[in-house]
């Protein structure tokens, strides 16, 4: 990571700004593949994607438990990620309404 001191908020907006319009440019979900594996590390990539995962759970109504359960992320990231879809800046649930709903889940043994 580079040292924040090096760059002005107006110079940090501007390049978060840059990555959403390359974010934007993507035609699909492949091309959003090859972008993010360059872009990211695999672990970067992989805690993205737990996160992710975690959503439509917590908005199917899943205990935070039984999220943990189905994968395998910790119940601290459980509820940061609850707390941002109830009360965050609404890009959660936004990318929620527009993605088709997972298969539900077979009952708990």
């Amino acid at each position: 990571m580079k040292d924040r001191r090096s760059t002005t908020p107006e110079q940090d907006a501007a390049a978060e700004q840059a990555l959403y319009a390359a974010i934007l440019s993507l035609r699909d979900a492949e091309e959003c593949r090859r972008f993010f594996r360059d872009l990211l590390t695999p672990a970067e990539l992989q805690a993205m994607a737990d996160r992710w995962s975690v959503v439509p759970l917590l908005a199917a109504g899943l205990s935070y438990r039984r999220i943990s359960e189905i994968t395998g992320v910790s119940l601290t990231t459980i509820g940061r990620i609850a707390r941002f879809l109830a009360d965050g800046h609404g890009g959660y649930a936004l990318a929620l309404s527009r993605t088709p709903a997972p298969p539900k889940e077979d009952p708990a043994p």
